[in-house]
């Protein structure tokens, strides 16, 4: 049945999307390697499973597959947004139980956010395939550090299915994290974007010394097959599944990278309504067309002004900024056009666009934790935004020993 899906989705690719003929046949993430490969080394195994709701091959979840295969998973772990990707950004998740299949889920995104060694006294390995979205400040990657950590501690392992970076292995940008700024939001002395996945995040943690660990982890990295590192997500063949409430499709994901930064800031990130980071505004923002035109040339990217009112939205944004207050500002469109437009520098201009025509703009501290440095100081003091070249270039050369792809 998969070959026959595979001979069909090239015919459809073939005759239906001419743009996309050079494109090579669908990747198979690591869950779908480990269904056709490495299914028998689990026998014997008490699993438990650290995944989201993107964590699924041939359209079902992976937690259902793998039980109705025989395999004896007996706990479930639940990273940011949850096991079944029911919480927003920065909601609290409970430990509780899973209601279709009775499973306990035990919270890494609570009162703790590493696993306690009551929490993996009844697993002897841990399946993580969680997407890491290939920029610093989504925390799957923390919280995989996290969980080797406490997985190397009790002497047990973990086995990362490994998926595609959605942005490229390519692409890099941004500043390295330092130190005073480290947090959940950026754990790790790497850029902004890493062009790394997150079994090659893994092991440059390891590799680099990132981890606390008093002894090697038992790491293993099941690779995805058929992905090579210029390629971006929509150019995998991949369906794309929201990893959390406000990241609905990749156009969100390419516009978050650089304009998670209002998140740091007192306007509306846009969340509350169903274009989050596509949409940036507040309600004395006036930004002139002119202005949108020249960042539009600069970027090869469609800005418009737009209005919306922020709204709550149960498990996608509770009581956002700006909640009931009609905001201006500017739409983001990248007509599929990704590759001409470096998405952090966007962020970073659109930010200082804001500075300008919002008179009551203020950027908060927590900007210095989402881009590492400290951001704050630079725009209020108006000094120049550094370069992050020499990070990039030192970065790249590091990284080299950690990577899996070509």
């Amino acid at each position: 049945m998969r070959t026959l899906f595979f001979i069909l989705s090239g015919i459809f690719l073939l005759v239906g999307c001419k743009s996309q003929t050079e494109h090579s046949p669908k990747v198979k993430t690591g869950a779908e390697v480990l269904l056709d490969e490495h299914l028998g080394e689990l026998n014997g195994k008490r699993v438990g499973l650290l995944m989201n709701p993107t964590s699924r091959v041939d359209g079902v979840h992976m937690l259902d597959t793998l039980m109705s295969l025989g395999v004896n998973v007996t706990s479930l772990f639940a990273a940011e947004h949850g096991f079944r990707g029911e919480a927003g950004a920065g909601e609290k998740i409970e430990d509780g139980i899973d209601q279709q299949t009775g499973l306990p889920v035990h919270s890494l995104y609570g009162s703790t956010r590493k696993p306690t060694s009551e929490m993996l006294e009844n697993v002897d390995l841990i399946l993580l395939d969680l997407p890491d979205m290939g920029v610093r400040f989504y925390t799957y990657n923390s919280t995989m550090g996290l969980v080797m950590e406490a997985m190397a501690a009790e002497g047990k392992e973990l086995w990362i299915l490994d998926r595609p970076d959605p942005l490229g292995g390519d692409y890099v940008a941004g500043w390295t994290l330092q130190e005073e700024f480290r947090s959940f939001v950026g754990s790790y002395p790497i850029p902004v974007i890493y062009g790394l996945t997150m079994g090659e995040i893994a092991q440059m943690a390891v590799g680099e010394g990132y981890l606390d660990l008093k002894s090697p982890p038992s790491l293993r990295i099941i690779k995805a097959e058929g992905w090579e590192r210029d390629k971006i997500w929509p150019e995998t063949g991949l369906e794309w599944i929201a990893p959390s409430p406000n990241l609905p499709s990749f156009e969100h994901l390419y516009a978050y990278t650089g304009t998670v930064i209002f998140e740091g800031t007192n306007l509306s990130e846009g969340r509350g309504t169903t274009d989050p980071f596509l949409q940036i505004g507040s309600p004395t923002l006036a930004v002139p067309t002119t202005a949108l035109k020249k960042l539009e040339q600069k970027h090869r990217v469609q800005l418009d002004t737009v209005s919306f009112i922020p709204e709550s939205i149960p498990g996608m944004a509770l009581h956002p900024k700006w909640e009931g207050e009609r905001c201006y500002g500017f739409g983001i469109s990248f007509d599929d056009n990704y590759k001409q437009t470096d998405p952090l520098q966007l962020g970073l201009d659109l930010l200082m666009l804001a500075k300008e025509y919002d008179p009551n703009f203020r950027i908060t501290s927590f900007a210095n934790k989402l881009f590492g440095i400290n951001l704050k100081s630079i725009i209020d003091q108006n000094r120049e935004i550094p370069s992050w070249t020499d990070d990039v270039a030192s970065f790249i050369q590091k990284r080299k020993p950690y990577l899996l792809y070509d």
